[in-house]
C-alpha cells in the first residue's frame, strides 16, 4: 500500500499524529519560503518527556514533498537506529538527537542553512545587532557556534548541543541555524521571523553605510513585546495550515 493510502487509510490511529501534521506543515512552508536545501537538513519533534525519542524527516526526501506519515521515530541513546534499512541521515540522528537530550525545553528543532541566516553565520563577528522590529524580537535570545570543525557527528554533534542553552535560535558558525522551540508552531515562528532579520540585516550592511543600532533598553524592551505578543504564533501557524489544506491537503496524508 502507497505511503498516502496508508496515512488515509488509518489517519490518526498512527502514533503522534497530530506532532506529525505540524511537522509536515512546517516542511511544506519552508520550501516554500526557500529556505530548504536540496535533500538535507532536518527538522524534528521529540515525543518522549526525556526529549530521546523525537521524529526526524527521511533521508533523502524533498522538503516540498514531506507528509505526516513519514517520519521516523528514532531514539537519541540508540545506534542501532543506524542499522535499520530506513535509517535517517546520520548527521541528523547525531545532531537532532543530542540536542534533544541535553536540552529539554528544544522540544522541536528546525536546522537550515537558509540564505541570510547562513550569510551571517559566515562573518567574522556574526552578532545580529537590534536595527529594527524584527531583529528587537531576538535580542540576547541567540547562541553562536563559533567553534565549527565539521558535520553535525560524534564529538562535534555533542558540543554543539552543549552550546543550545535555553536560547531558541542556535546560529551556527560557517554552517547555518537551528531553531529550538517548545512546538512546531512557535519554532516556525521564529524560523521566519529569524531569517527575515538577517536579511534586513545583511542588507543594511550591505550598503556601507552607518547602522542605526538601538538601545539596549529599546531592544530589551522590545523584545519581551514580541514574547507577550497575543495570539502571533498561533494565528500565524493556523494562518499556514489553512493554506496549504487548500492547496496541498496531501501533507496531511
Amino acid at each position: 500500500m502507497a505511503v498516502s493510502t496508508l496515512a488515509a487509510a488509518t489517519g490518526s490511529n498512527i502514533d503522534h499524529w497530530g506532532e506529525r501534521v505540524d511537522l509536515a506543515c512546517a516542511f511544506r512552508w519552508t520550501a516554500r519560503w526557500n529556505m530548504h536545501e536540496s535533500v538535507a537538513n532536518h527538522f524534528s519533534i521529540a515525543v518522549s518527556d526525556d526529549g530521546c525519542d523525537f521524529l526526524v524527516n527521511p533521508r533523502g526526501r524533498h522538503f516540498s514533498r514531506v507528509r505526516a506519515s513519514e517520519f521516523l521515530l528514532t531514539n537519541a541513546d540508540d545506534p542501532s537506529v543506524m542499522e535499520r534499512p530506513d535509517a535517517p541521515d546520520p548527521s541528523a540522528w547525531a545532531l537532532h538527537g543530542g540536542i534533544h537530550r541535553r536540552v529539554p525545553g528544544a522540544r522541536v528543532i528546525l536546522h537550515v542553512h537558509s540564505k541570510y541566516a547562513t550569510a551571517l553565520a559566515c562573518l567574522k563577528n556574526p552578532k545580529l545587532e537590534a536595527v529594527d522590529n524584527n531583529t528587537m524580537r531576538f535580542y540576547q535570545r541567540i547562541a553562536y557556534d563559533l567553534g565549527f570543525q565539521g558535520m553535525g557527528m560524534g564529538d562535534e554533534a555533542e558540543r554543539v548541543a552543549a552550546l543550545a542553552g535555553d536560547k531558541p535560535i542556535l546560529l551556527l558558525g560557517n554552517h547555518g541555524v537551528m531553531v529550538l522551540g517548545p512546538d512546531v508552531a512557535q519554532a516556525l515562528d521564529d524560523l521566519y521571523h529569524f531569517e527575515r532579520a538577517c536579511e534586513t540585516y545583511i542588507t543594511a550592511l550591505a550598503t556601507g553605510r552607518e547602522l542605526a543600532v538601538v538601545s539596549h533598553a529599546v531592544a530589551a524592551r522590545t523584545a519581551q513585546q514580541w514574547i507577550e505578543y497575543p495570539d502571533l504564533t498561533e494565528n500565524h501557524f493556523k494562518a499556514l495550515k489553512e493554506i496549504l489544506d487548500e492547496e496541498e491537503p496531501d501533507y496531511r496524508d
